[in-house]
């Protein structure tokens, strides 16, 4: 059967979390309607112009290298708001015009701040605005995120905490656009059970006893992430672990060096589309903030050591306060602690226990298909441009 639902997805690959959730939403609309739904996804900084791609990859330097500038972006972002500045939008209009032409969407989804207003600027230049809904999923869970997320010409929002539905009210987004559904992580983001997560280990070359510490530096590779690592694998402790360098082949050759000396086993990885397989091997994640990467391991049943030691920008520092509230984790502040974090935890077992049983309450599995299922409802007759 031919589809005749064309959903367009905006996203970026600044992180790796908006492009999972891209995904989890391709995935989930698929499996809700596989023969109706067609999906693409576009990755819009990367492609509209050579400025908006200049301005992603910088994003993705600063979090590799200069975590510590991170939040000077933030505010120059927010301050300056080039995603609402009409000359920019100007210069990407050929390429938003391409995407119309080639996918014909009936409904619009962003996962990214930076990019609705311009494909509502796109809307009424065609006179689409009221035809073809424009939807916006905020990635990041909780207060402080950037003002880019709220766009008048939204027609709804779904969001993951009551806290994220206060941030948009306080941006002026009327509250019967905001629908705090949970946060889109994927499907596969499940909690195995016992016997497979030993496989999994078995699978990495590990020990499928020992407790297991996953270091994860993200899609990017870097920030305070390789710091916490040459701690970790300085001490003697009755552990082993998994180190996650994403697409950084320079930390991959360096924490695989490390990793020799270790006086615990090391399993080095680079980036892995099958994240959720490391997760479901792992007792313990240590990580930065990101809003999807904290939920996918509360999917899984993982608490979290999170990286707060440099000033996280505001969006992630209250993610770790949410973390914290929840007792789903424990923060971090300078890299040598983690030694004696992993140690308390091995030394005081009911507090890992107590972490884990907490993860069961606030993951919110079963979110993505709900919002697949609204994003369908919105759904109207494809508009075909002459």
């Amino acid at each position: 059967m031919t589809a005749t639902q064309n959903v367009l997805i905006l996203t970026s690959d600044t992180g790796g979390g908006h492009r999972s959730a891209a995904q989890a939403i391709e995935d989930s609309l698929k499996n809700a309607s596989p023969d109706r739904v067609f999906v693409e996804i576009t990755q819009v900084l990367e492609e509209a112009t050579v400025a908006s791609r200049w301005m992603a990859d910088f994003y993705n330097y600063l979090l590799r290298e200069h975590q510590d500038w991170m939040k000077y972006y933030y505010w120059t972002i927010n301050k300056i708001r080039p995603n609402e500045s009409k000359l920019i939008f100007k210069s990407a209009l050929g390429y938003g015009m391409r995407v119309f032409e080639r996918v014909c969407p009936n409904v619009i989804v962003s996962v990214h701040p930076m990019t609705q207003h311009f494909f509502a600027y796109i809307l009424r230049k065609l006179r689409l605005l009221h035809k073809i809904p424009l939807i916006t999923v905020v990635t990041d869970p909780c207060y402080g995120f950037w003002q880019g997320w709220a766009c008048e010409d939204v027609k709804e929002y779904y969001v993951a905490t009551d806290d994220a539905k206060q941030q948009l009210l306080d941006y002026g987004i009327p509250s019967f656009k905001i629908h705090n559904v949970g946060m889109p992580v994927h499907r596969r983001f499940q909690p195995a059970p016992a016997e497979e997560r030993y496989l999994l280990r078995e699978q990495l070359g590990l020990d499928p006893d020992r407790f297991t510490v996953f270091i994860n530096a993200g899609w990017a590779g870097g920030g305070n992430i390789p710091k916490i690592y040459q701690e970790l694998v300085k001490a003697n402790l009755d552990i082993q672990a998994v180190f996650l360098t994403g697409r950084n082949e320079k930390l991959f050759d360096e924490g695989h060096q490390l990793a020799q000396a270790a006086a615990f086993p090391v399993k080095v990885m680079g980036y892995t589309q099958e994240i959720e397989k490391v997760m479901n091997a792992s007792n313990i994640m240590v990580s930065k903030l990101g809003g999807l990467t904290t939920f996918e391991a509360l999917a899984t049943e993982l608490p979290i050591i999170a990286d707060v030691v440099t000033l996280p920008m505001p969006q992630e520092e209250q993610t770790g306060m949410y973390i914290e509230k929840t007792g789903t984790g424990i923060l971090l502040n300078h890299p040598e602690r983690i030694v004696s974090v992993v140690q308390s935890l091995l030394s005081h077992p009911e507090q890992y226990q107590a972490m884990r049983a907490a993860t069961q309450i606030h993951g919110r599995p079963g979110a993505v298909e709900h919002i697949a299922q609204r994003i369908l409802g919105t759904v109207r007759e494809p508009v075909h441009l002459l």
